[in-house]
């Protein structure tokens, strides 16, 4: 490793971290948000069982979980002008991980509280509670709780898949890595340091997911 090639590391690292601060990680909080949203409506429709909603909620995570995530994404941002819908590549992005992550996500939720004994909700509707109710009160509270695991592996997945947005113009992390790349011909390094920095936001969010799994098992001890 010569002088030069360590000049390219420090002065590209900076510039990795900082569009790493500015977009990969507001991209994939905004994007997690909404498809927790998405998810838990989804999932809600199936547990209730609403006739029509719930087979539109699994067309939904049919299509979404059986197309790649890259066409999804040319899909919206270079597919939707053509019918006259256009979005600039970040709005494009937040709505396509939002989607995609949505659907996965719906099917842990639904798991997670159709795992929760039957017996609860009818115990219940036997104190009078409304369906609603017993959702908040009783199942969803244990669901989650189940579901959190996943959930945190989810948003770990997100954060590495906002790698894609490169595709779409969105000037986050790979595509600085690219775009230095280019320009100094060192891809090997350069790519292997942008890796290290996912994996170093991948790392951090994993403590943080222990650190909650520990601090549940606790309050559900007490």
């Amino acid at each position: 490793m010569d002088d030069r090639l360590i000049e390219i590391l420090v002065s590209s690292f900076g510039e990795m971290l900082v569009q790493g601060i500015k977009i990969t990680l507001p991209l994939t909080l905004i994007s997690f948000v909404l498809a927790m949203f998405i998810a838990l409506v989804t999932a809600l429709v199936q547990v209730a069982n609403v006739k029509g909603l719930k087979q539109l909620a699994r067309f939904y995570v049919w299509v979404i979980r059986g197309t790649p995530l890259l066409v999804q994404l040319f899909v919206v941002f270079f597919g939707l002008p053509s019918l006259g819908i256009v979005m600039d590549s970040f709005t494009s992005a937040v709505i396509v991980f939002s989607i995609n992550t949505g659907a996965y996500a719906s099917e842990t939720i639904r798991a997670a509280a159709e795992a929760v004994p039957i017996g609860q909700m009818e115990a219940g509707y036997c104190v009078g509670m409304t369906y609603m109710q017993i959702m908040r009160r009783i199942i969803l509270p244990q669901a989650l709780r189940t579901a959190f695991p996943p959930l945190s592996n989810s948003l770990i997945s997100l954060v590495k898949d906002t790698s894609l947005a490169a595709s779409i113009t969105i000037t986050e992390m790979f595509m600085v890595a690219q775009r230095v790349a280019a320009r100094t011909y060192e891809t090997f390094a350069l790519y292997c340091e942008v890796a290290l920095i996912y994996l170093l936001f991948c790392t951090i969010l994993t403590k943080l997911q222990r650190v909650c799994e520990k601090k549940m098992r606790i309050e559900e001890v007490i």
